[in-house]
């Protein structure tokens, strides 16, 4: 699906679901990671993720293009536009919007832990995957100082 077909696609659900027109831009952005889309609040135009789409299918799609379009006109209605107001729940229910979407597969991926604290009086270990300064902590058994390893 190309950036001019979405925003037809955008244009068509806000009529059709919102009964008012989507006058900003909507694209594609494969730069997102761990969510579907995001409504920007300064330029109103709105960026989805393609691998939900590719992925997942249109009507997981259509959803995350249903909750944008919650955040894009309660904000321009100066309503409650933030996920927890009662306004956006109320008007994600009445259109049919996806509250959560899918995991995507190529999400973020856990670090292996690369540093290890080790207490030079009981030999306690901490496993830690950004580096830290021992001179900053003490061991949480016995209060003595730590030393830093490289793992």
């Amino acid at each position: 699906m190309t950036d001019q077909e979405l925003q037809a696609m955008v244009e068509q659900i806000s009529l059709t679901s919102f009964g008012k027109p989507f006058r900003h831009r909507a694209t594609f952005n494969s730069r997102l990671r761990t969510t579907g889309g995001r409504y920007l609040l300064r330029s109103h135009h709105i960026e989805l993720n393609p691998k939900h789409y590719l992925e997942h299918g249109e009507d997981e799609l259509i959803g995350i293009i249903k909750h944008e379009l919650c955040h894009y006109h309660l904000h321009l209605e100066k309503r409650g536009y933030r996920h927890m107001d009662a306004d956006f729940k109320h008007l994600l229910k009445q259109v049919g919007g996806s509250r959560y979407c899918q995991s995507v597969g190529s999400g973020r991926k856990p670090r292996p832990f690369t540093y290890e604290l080790v207490c030079k009086d009981c030999h306690m270990t901490y496993k830690r995957k950004r580096k830290v300064d021992p001179r900053r902590y003490v061991c949480g058994c016995c209060r003595g100082k730590l030393a830093l390893h490289r793992l």
